[in-house]
């Protein structure tokens, strides 16, 4: 395929700018929420750095002072946690600059090792329902669905094809097993809630793909913990101070995201490589094509 870019470097690094700056005050904006500051490591006994799809390792180090810490791979329970110290009010929330490191990605078009991502969360009531997520997310379509309007593809396959057809698409129910016995795709259990989550997903014209730019969902209660861990044998988690504090009831209830700023100036700006808007680290094989 012959591919030119429509934009110099130059043109590009003022555009990625642009987009990120404009993109977060909107988002602020239309969420009520308020920007702070976000941590690029934790606690590695905290509970708080995520293990998304359950194999990926997170990279850890020691300090001077002894303590272990780890470097984030995602901050959802972070913000959760931070909605309560903080004492943001009901419907308010907060949105981080995430900064991360992903060192089992599979380095290709849409993936690097490095992860920058515009995250939010916000204080909600006990309305844990999908009318409340449609409210977020207007175009809702279940990954059972997929499965069964195309049941000779692959999940990733079922993507590419409706939102080819579509345009875009809100797969929800992420991490939740189907009727195959299959996942969509991972999840880990102790931030969303499988029944309430999803991913917000466009077609890529010039890689004719489904391209994710935002993965969300309604946080999980005591019980949806209790049934998640359950699942995946991982109930030694509760030992956890996060999960001490979830199931003591002391975390707000909460619904959240991250989208993917990068991957959102690569979609709008016609790129067909995440390298082509973010400074990484590839192979050589990666930078000969």
């Amino acid at each position: 395929m012959e591919y030119n870019s429509k934009l110099s470097v130059h043109e590009t690094l003022k555009a990625v700018q642009i987009i990120k700056a404009k993109f977060k005050e909107e988002l602020c904006t239309k969420l009520n929420l308020n920007h702070v500051s976000s941590p690029l490591f934790v606690e590695t006994d905290s509970g708080i750095n995520d293990d998304l799809n359950g194999s990926e390792r997170p990279v850890t180090f020691d300090t001077k002072s002894g303590m272990k810490m780890t470097v984030v791979q995602s901050l959802a329970k972070w913000k959760r946690m931070a909605l309560k110290k903080y004492e943001f009010g009901m419907y308010c929330g907060l949105c981080v600059d995430m900064n991360a490191i992903r060192r089992d990605e599979d380095l290709g078009p849409m993936h690097s090792n490095y992860v920058d991502q515009c995250d939010w969360e916000k204080v909600i009531k006990e309305d844990r329902n999908m009318t409340s997520l449609e409210s977020i997310v207007k175009d809702i379509y279940h990954s059972q669905q997929l499965v069964n309007e195309y049941p000779h593809l692959t999940p990733k396959e079922c993507e590419s094809e409706y939102t080819r057809k579509h345009g875009a698409v809100f797969v929800c129910q992420v991490g939740k097993t189907l009727k195959s016995g299959e996942k969509h795709d991972g999840r880990a259990p102790d931030y969303d809630d499988w029944d309430l989550n999803g991913d917000i997903l466009v077609h890529h014209d010039a890689l004719d793909v489904a391209f994710e730019l935002s993965s969300m969902g309604i946080r999980v209660t005591k019980e949806s913990l209790l049934n998640q861990l359950t699942e995946r044998n991982a109930l030694n988690r509760l030992n956890l101070p996060f999960h001490k504090a979830l199931m003591s009831g002391e975390l707000p209830f909460t619904v959240g995201g991250g989208i993917g700023q990068y991957r959102l100036c690569m979609y709008l700006l016609d790129k067909i490589h995440i390298g082509e808007v973010q400074c990484s680290v590839w192979n050589e094989d990666i930078l000969a094509d």
